[in-house]
C-alpha cells in the first residue's frame, strides 16, 4: 500500500506544510501525514500572519522559495506596515488573513507540487534501529518507511484544553490529541517538558456595536510579503479596537478561584509576550484597561477574533466580562476561549540542522521545539525539511548565520540557549537586525536557496534585476547634479533648506524629511533619469544610501564576531579536562555540544573567562 518514502513529515500546521514543500522541491518524495486533511495549514489561533520580527520572516521564507509569503497574500483580507515612523530595521508587514481562504490555498499549493504525498492517520510512534530512524507507525498499524522523519506534533503531544473547572484530551478544541511519541522519545533519551498556550473566544460579528469603537484601516499600498508578483486585493476590510475597563477585570477576578492557572490544574509555563486576559490583571494592577483588537476571520464570515482576551476562565465569566467591553453590549459567543497544555522537547537536544542529538534521521519543527506563533513554526518546518533532505543525500546542513537572517537568530537562540517558556521572535534578539531587514531579505538569500536548487530561476532573476537595479540608482544619484531653481520649491515645502549653487543628489536625499520617490516626482529632470525602476527599487537605494554608515558598521562587526564562528570546536571534545571552567560552564558545554566558539559564547550562564579559557584550551 505504502510507497518507500525520503522523507515523512508528521503533522500538516506551519511547519509541517513547509518541511513538506521544501524537502519536495529539493526533490525528495514525500508523505505528509496529518490527523485530519481538513486542517492543514489551519490557523489556530489569530487570523493574521506578520508582525514585529515575525514579518522578516515570512519575507525570509519567501526569499528561500517558502510558501507562507504567496499564501499570504493570496488570502489577505487587510495589509500594515508596522513601525513606519521608525528606522527601516523596524518595519514589519502585517496582514489580516481569510482564514479559510489562508487553509485553502496552502493545500492547494501543496497538492500541485510534485512528490507530495497526504495520508491522513495519527503517528503512534517512530522506527527505530541502533540509533536511527527510519519510519513511522500510524494509529491504524501501518509501518511507513523512510529516510527521514520531520515531526511538527503542534500543540498535539499529550495535549490538553482547559476551559474553567473543565478539562480534557485535545490538540485543538474538537479535535484529539496525539499519543505516544512522547514516551517512545523519552524511552529512547530525550527530555520533554510541557508548555501552555491559549486562545481568546470567537464572537458574533452581528452581535457588536462598532460605533463605540476605533477603525484601524488597512495602508493605502498594498506591499504584501512575497517577491513574486503576487495580486493584492482591490479592498481591505477594517480592524477594529476597543478597550477592558476596571468592571471587565472585576468579574474575570470573580473566576480566577476556578481558573486552571491559579489552581495549579495547569502546569505548563505560558507565554510571556502573549499573556492571557488574566495574567494582564494579575501582572499588571495598575493598569485601568487594556486594549483589544477586533479582527475579522475572513470575507465572507461574520466570526471575529477577539486579539488581547486570550482566557481560559469559565465560560459564564468569560461572557460577562466581555458584556461590559464597549461594543460588546450584546455580545454573542461562538466558541470560549481556552487554554492548551502540551509536550515539547527542550530544542538544546537538536542539531543547529534541527535534527535530533541523540536519534539520527529525527528532525523537529515548530511547537515542538517550545516556540509559539505560526511564523516561528513555519522558518523551522523550511530549514527542517531542508536539512532533511541534504541529510539523506549526504549533503553539508544548510545553517543560517545570526547574521544571515531572523531565521538563523531564532534556530541558534533555540539550540544555544533552549527554552522554558514559548520563544517569540523579536527585532531585540537580532544583533544585526539593521542588516536583517524586511525589504533585503531577497538579497539576502534568494541566491543561496537557488545554488540549493529550492529557489526557482524566475526568483533569481527578479533578485538579480533588483539588485543591478539598486546600484545604478546609486550611481545616478552621485553623479545626477540638481540645479536650485528646479528643487527649491520642492525643498522649502519639505521644510528642508534652499540650494544655493547645484548639489549632487545624494546629498539633497540625505537630508531629513528627504525621500526619494517624492524627489523622482517633484523634480521632472531628475525623475527620467529613474523612471525605469519601480518603487520598491528606489525604496532599496534609498534605504542602502541614508543607513549606508549604519550598515557598514554592522558589517564590520559581522566580521569580528565571525572569528569566532570560524572556530571549530571537534564534535567529541572532552570538557573534563579543562579544570578551570566554571561548573556551569561545564555543564551546559557537555549538554549542548557547541559548534563553534561563538555558539559557546552565547549559551545562557557560560562567562566571557569560560570562553577564553576553552579558547587559550584549544590552542587558540
Amino acid at each position: 500500500m505504502f510507497l518507500q518514502y525520503d522523507v515523512i513529515v508528521v503533522g500538516a500546521g506551519h511547519a509541517g506544510c513547509e518541511a513538506a514543500a521544501s524537502a519536495a522541491n529539493l526533490g525528495s518524495k514525500v508523505l505528509l501525514i496529518t490527523m485530519n486533511m481538513q486542517t492543514i495549514a489551519q490557523m489556530s489561533c489569530n487570523p493574521a500572519m506578520g508582525g514585529i520580527a515575525k514579518g522578516q520572516i515570512v519575507r525570509e521564507i519567501d526569499a528561500m522559495g517558502g510558501y507562507s509569503g504567496i499564501v499570504t497574500d493570496k488570502s489577505m483580507i487587510q495589509f500594515r506596515m508596522l513601525n513606519r515612523s521608525k528606522g527601516p530595521a523596524m518595519w514589519s508587514p502585517r496582514a489580516q488573513n481569510d482564514r479559510m481562504l489562508f487553509a485553502a490555498t496552502w493545500r492547494e499549493m501543496l497538492e500541485q507540487t510534485p512528490n507530495v504525498d497526504f495520508y491522513q492517520d495519527m503517528v503512534n510512534s517512530l522506527l527505530v534501529k541502533d540509533g536511527k530512524v527510519y519510519g513511522v507507525i500510524t494509529g491504524l498499524g501501518h509501518e511507513i518507511r523512510s529516510k527521514a522523519v520531520v515531526v511538527t506534533s503542534g500543540t498535539f503531544l499529550n495535549g490538553v484544553i482547559h476551559i474553567g473547572e473543565k478539562r480534557f484530551g485535545g490538540g485543538r478544541v474538537a479535535e484529539k490529541a496525539a499519543t505516544g511519541i512522547t514516551e517512545q522519545l523519552v524511552s529512547l533519551g530525550l527530555e520533554s517538558d510541557r508548555l501552555k498556550t491559549g486562545t481568546p473566544p470567537r464572537i458574533d460579528g452581528r452581535s457588536l456595536d462598532y460605533s463605540k469603537m476605533e477603525e484601524q484601516k488597512g495602508d493605502e499600498e498594498i506591499i504584501g510579503f512575497s517577491y513574486l508578483d503576487i495580486p493584492k486585493p482591490k479592498e481591505q476590510r477594517s480592524c477594529w479596537i476597543s478597550y477592558t475597563n476596571s468592571t471587565v477585570h472585576e468579574i474575570l477576578k470573580t473566576g480566577f478561584d476556578r481558573s486552571p492557572m491559579y489552581t495549579g490544574r495547569i502546569e505548563g509555563v505560558g507565554p510571556r509576550y502573549c499573556p492571557s486576559i488574566e495574567d494582564k490583571i494579575n501582572r499588571f494592577p495598575e493598569r485601568e484597561r487594556h486594549q483589544l483588537f477586533i479582527e475579522p476571520e475572513g470575507w465572507n464570515t461574520v466570526e471575529i477574533y477577539v486579539n488581547g482576551f486570550s482566557t481560559s476562565l469559565p465560560e459564564e465569566v468569560q461572557y460577562q466580562a466581555l458584556q461590559q467591553v464597549p461594543g460588546f453590549e450584546n455580545v454573542r459567543i461562538f466558541r470560549p476561549g481556552y487554554a492548551i497544555e502540551y509536550d515539547y522537547f527542550p530544542p538544546t537536544q537538536l542539531k543547529h540542522s534541527l535534527e535530533t542529538k541523540p536519534l539520527e534521521n529525527l528532525f523537529f519543527a515548530g511547537q515542538i521545539n517550545g516556540t509559539t506563533g505560526y511564523e516561528e513554526a513555519a522558518c523551522q518546518g523550511l530549514m527542517a525539511g531542508i536539512n532533511a533532505h541534504q541529510k539523506i543525500n549526504n549533503l553539508e546542513p544548510v545553517i543560517l548565520k545570526r547574521s544571515e537572517a531572523y531565521i538563523g537568530v531564532l534556530i541558534d537562540d533555540l539550540i544555544s540557549k533552549g527554552t522554558e517558556e514559548p520563544y517569540r521572535m523579536f527585532t531585540s534578539r537580532a544583533e544585526f537586525r539593521t542588516l536583517l531587514r524586511q525589504d533585503n531579505a531577497d538579497l539576502r538569500l534568494t541566491e543561496m536557496s537557488y545554488r540549493l536548487g529550492l529557489a526557482t530561476q524566475k526568483r533569481m532573476e527578479k533578485t538579480l534585476a533588483k539588485k543591478n537595479g539598486v546600484e545604478k540608482i546609486k550611481e545616478v544619484l552621485k553623479e545626477f547634479s540638481i540645479e536650485p531653481a528646479e528643487s527649491n520649491d520642492y525643498l522649502t515645502e519639505k521644510n528642508s533648506a534652499a540650494l544655493v549653487q547645484k548639489q549632487k543628489a545624494q546629498q539633497v536625499l540625505l537630508r531629513p524629511n528627504i525621500d526619494l520617490n517624492s524627489m523622482v516626482t517633484a523634480i521632472p529632470r531628475f525623475g527620467a533619469a529613474l523612471s525605469e525602476y519601480t518603487p520598491e527599487i528606489l525604496e532599496q537605494a534609498e534605504i542602502q544610501v541614508k543607513y549606508d554608515v549604519y550598515i557598514e558598521k554592522e558589517k564590520d562587526l559581522v566580521k569580528r564576531m565571525a572569528q569566532l564562528e570560524d572556530l571549530l570546536i571537534p564534535e567529541n571534545f572532552n570538557y573534563d579536562k579543562i579544570s578551570s571552567l566554571s561548573n556551569e560552564a561545564l555543564q551546559k558545554f557537555k549538554k549542548i555540544k557547541p559548534r563553534t566558539l561563538g555558539q559557546a559564547s552565547r549559551i545562557s550562564g557560560v562567562n566571557p573567562s569560560d570562553v577564553q579559557i576553552l579558547m587559550v584550551f584549544m590552542g587558540r
